[in-house]
């Protein structure tokens, strides 16, 4: 019988990704999976061929190996987090030394490198509704309705590409995130991500028109009808990316602030344009909402539930606002609270 300690780096690899599907959604199980291909690609370079050789110098040489290609600090950050969970399993299944997982150096990120500040700013965000709400052409459009949704809901991706017709309740104004990973939509928490989120009257509006009118009467492979509807049913991950650049083109609602002329603009064309500089994906869209929710004054707990994130993760990833908009828009309206009132007028 094969002991743990001689697995070679890819069979512990392919075990530890088989045992992590019931613990993850697919994204992240995509995610582990090529950060430690990657490490598995080095280890062969190497001729590593047992991970009961594995050591401290080890480990280090490869965190070097990587820092020495030149990726992001965030990127080398998560990839030896990773790592260090990968050799706690290691250590749990007793293939490698005991405490060999405190070795794994997991560098520091400086504050305001650990996240993307890139985000849709208000601004702008209000600039194209506005113009898709005041438009006959584009009004109730699949793009109008991406950007209104995450706009208003701070949703992932994921949660907007899951949505069917039969989770948008018109009468009651609400969407509702349900997890249904059996059927290729799972929510990245999932069932502690399926939530009830309210619309405003306007959104609602904008969503009955588009189904009335523009959604294509496609189902998807279990039969479902998605809200968000592509020629060929529900649209994969990167198809709804990029028809959210689309949405987000700054040359929509005026002038390009680049000085392209839109007619000749490759940035125009269905695939060229996340290479404009001033479209966003929808995760920077998700990012813009929620600093704009926290910025109307809405409170962390009704933030943290509408766009399923903890306050923490809240914070340090998503909340851009600039301090003078806190000052402004946050903290101001509570000076009224500091005045001592008749105390003051008597001195």
């Amino acid at each position: 019988m094969m002991q743990p300690e001689d697995l070679s780096p890819r069979e512990a690899w392919e075990s530890y990704v088989d045992q992590r599907q019931t613990e993850t959604t697919d994204q992240s199980q995509a995610t582990y999976h090529y950060r430690l291909k990657l490490w598995v690609e080095w280890c062969e370079e190497q001729d590593i061929e047992r991970v009961g050789d594995l050591s401290g110098w080890t480990l280090e040489q490869f965190r070097s190996h990587r820092s020495g290609e030149g990726i992001a600090a965030t990127t080398l950050r998560g990839e030896m987090q990773t790592m260090k969970n990968f050799v706690e399993y290691l250590e749990r299944i007793e293939a490698v030394d005991e405490d060999l997982a405190e070795k794994v150096k997991v560098p520091n990120v400086p504050d305001g490198e650990e996240s993307d500040d890139t985000r849709l700013i208000t601004d702008d965000a209000y600039r194209l509704i506005e113009y898709y709400r005041n438009d006959a052409t584009d009004y109730g459009t699949r793009n109008h309705v991406i950007l209104e949704l995450v706009w208003h809901t701070g949703a992932r991706l994921g949660a907007v590409r899951a949505l069917d017709v039969r989770d948008y309740h018109s009468d009651d104004q609400y969407v509702e995130f349900v997890h249904r990973p059996d059927q290729g939509t799972p929510l990245k928490n999932k069932t502690n991500g399926e939530r009830m989120v309210s619309l405003r009257h306007r959104v609602c509006d904008v969503l009955d028109a588009y189904i009335q009118n523009e959604r294509r009467n496609k189902h998807d492979e279990h039969g479902r009808q998605p809200l968000l509807c592509s020629a060929q049913g529900r649209p994969s991950r990167n198809t709804v990316r990029v028809w959210m650049y689309h949405a987000t083109l700054p040359c929509i609602y005026g002038p390009c602030p680049h000085g392209h002329d839109p007619v000749t603009c490759e940035f125009t064309d269905y695939n060229q344009a996340s290479k404009c500089p001033s479209s966003r994906s929808p995760h920077q869209v998700r990012t813009g909402s929620i600093t704009w929710h926290r910025n109307r004054g809405v409170p962390k707990e009704v933030t943290r539930t509408r766009v399923n994130a903890s306050e923490r993760v809240i914070d340090q990833h998503y909340d851009k606002a600039e301090a003078r908009d806190r000052m402004e828009l946050r903290r101001r309206p509570h000076l009224e609270k500091l005045d001592f009132g008749d105390q003051e007028n008597s001195e």
